[in-house]
């Protein structure tokens, strides 16, 4: 398609057998401070592993995820607390 952003060109070439076998992991090659900087935000927040909830999937009301998420960051934590009250 004409509006596709181009992959390959004179500025970035596709890869070779030899760029492959040249390539080494991030973590060989930039700076210690770009590994921590990109370190900070990769997978589940420290200690979620040993929480005692689950991931679950439902469906709400369009109007009613809308009231939470009004309230901005943290709606899944009110909703989680609603709940909570609503069972006592």
């Amino acid at each position: 398609m004409a509006d596709e952003p181009r992959l390959q060109g004179p500025d970035n070439p596709e890869w070779t057998e030899d760029d492959f076998a040249r390539a080494r992991p991030g973590r060989e090659v930039l700076p210690p401070e770009v590994i921590a900087a990109s370190d900070r935000f990769r997978g589940r927040p420290k200690g979620s592993t040993s929480s005692k909830k689950s991931l679950v999937s439902l469906r709400l009301d369009n109007d009613v995820l809308a009231k939470f998420k009004a309230g901005g960051p943290g709606w899944q934590t009110r909703i989680n607390e609603a709940l909570r009250k609503a069972v006592g």
